[in-house]
């Protein structure tokens, strides 16, 4: 069961760092090998850094190329949403936290076995937590 959490940009911009709030809430993305977990190689949980709940295992975490954090499935597919993105010209399939909507990033039919998915997410809108 998803916790839906609603809050104003004003809210969102008193817990988030300027560049979490310009990814998560606005939907801007990190330069690609830029951010803190594109190469990390740590064992852990991987959540969502606005609400906290848990996305993606490091487990099912690989080296894409891309630049950014690339995960082959998720901790629990209701965790996430999916929506259909036409910006930059292109229609990409935009993955958010099914709990408070923050945009993580994007999916694509390019990934390893044995899903074939790629989720390519912003390091902004992941917390790294270990020992889970």
């Amino acid at each position: 069961m998803t916790k839906k959490i609603d809050r104003n940009d004003e809210e969102w911009q008193e817990l988030l760092t300027p560049s979490q709030f310009q990814i998560c809430r606005k939907k801007a993305t990190e330069r690609p090998f830029t951010g803190k977990y594109y190469d990390c190689k740590t064992k852990g949980i991987y959540h969502c850094v606005c609400c906290d709940s848990p996305l993606f295992d490091s487990s099912s975490k690989y080296d894409s190329g891309s630049g950014w954090p690339s995960f082959w499935d998720t901790l629990d597919a209701d965790a996430i949403d999916s929506v259909t993105d036409s910006s930059l010209g292109m229609q990409r399939t935009e993955i958010l936290c099914s709990d408070c909507g923050s945009h993580l990033g994007h999916v694509f039919n390019d990934g390893p076995k044995p899903t074939g998915l790629r989720y390519c997410i912003n390091s902004e809108s992941l917390d790294l937590k270990t020992g889970e």
